[in-house]
């Protein structure tokens, strides 16, 4: 089974990504940037789901610090400013794709699957 981080500080928010992803996938959470960054040293994701506004260290600064070390593994921001100008910054930082919150499960599901499969 695939595994996937979830790099989320809401519990809310976490609680409604872990209900999308539990009948396929196995997932882990990171409550900040940090901590995301950690897991994926001691840990092997499939894809990682980063949020972009979190304390200790933000969703960007983390996925530029998981790309120098695991540039192919996936990254997708998940942020409630859904602008250009944030899916730009997202992109520049190392993010392979953007979804807008709050996630719709459909779009969330088709997204990892185009990006690691089942």
């Amino acid at each position: 089974m695939k595994k996937i981080l979830i790099a989320e500080d809401n519990d809310s928010n976490y609680i409604l990504m872990s209900y999308i992803l539990k009948k396929n996938y196995q997932y882990e959470r990171a409550k900040n940037g940090q901590e995301a960054v950690e897991l994926v040293e001691k840990n092997a994701y499939d894809l990682v789901l980063m949020d972009i506004k979190m304390p200790v260290m933000d969703g960007l600064q983390a996925t530029a610090a998981i790309k120098e070390k695991h540039p192919d593994l996936p990254i997708v921001a998940l942020t409630a400013n859904a602008f250009d100008s944030d899916r730009q910054l997202a992109e520049e930082a190392g993010c392979i794709d953007f979804l807008a919150k709050p996630v719709s499960s459909d779009a969330c599901i088709e997204t990892i699957k185009r990006l690691i499969g089942e």
